[in-house]
């Protein structure tokens, strides 16, 4: 789970804590090098390099079901998640992006499930410019996308983290 911009790690594990430990699923949530995620400040690099380490780390240590992989995040961290696990959805089988802002277009591989998030009154990143154009998007170009929007702002409600977390589990 990726931290939105200006966030720290535990935001990122904050996310899905009580549901993940329920569930008995494990979860990082690393650090981006700078405010947030390279991909923002100066394109892909360290933090590319830092998240294959960690995901090395995990799985040198834990048994880990590759029907069960997913890479998510809470705003700038959903942008840098979905952007990452398009791109890489030979590896991850599922992308959980809540508040996104954006996807960079990239080369994309495989066809990751995603589910994506968003409150209809999110004033940091409207839904309107954000989630309402990103998943026609990638609906359009053939992308399965499990959607919700929620009553609320810039937030993960904890219903929202459970329909996240469930449907990584289906």
């Amino acid at each position: 789970m990726l931290h939105g911009s200006g966030g720290e790690p535990e935001h990122g594990l904050a996310v899905l804590r009580p549901q993940a430990a329920t569930a008995g699923v494990l979860v990082l949530a690393p650090a981006s090098r700078a405010y947030t995620w390279d991909v923002l400040v100066d394109g892909f690099g360290p933090d590319v390099t830092r998240l294959d380490a960690a995901l090395a780390w995990v799985f040198e240590r834990y048994p880990v079901d590759a029907h069960h992989l997913a890479l998510g995040g809470f705003s700038d961290g959903a942008s840098y998640a979905l952007t990452l696990g398009l791109a890489n959805g030979d590896l991850f089988s599922h992308v959980l992006a809540m508040s996104p802002g954006f996807v960079v277009q990239t080369p994309r591989r495989g066809r990751p499930e995603v589910f994506v998030s968003h409150g209809r009154d999110d004033e940091v990143l409207p839904i309107d410019a954000c989630s309402r154009r990103l998943v026609p998007a990638l609906r359009h170009s053939g992308q399965p996308v499990d959607y919700l929007e929620f009553d609320g702002g810039h937030e993960v409600p904890w219903h929202i983290a459970r329909a996240a977390l469930s449907s990584l589990l289906r």
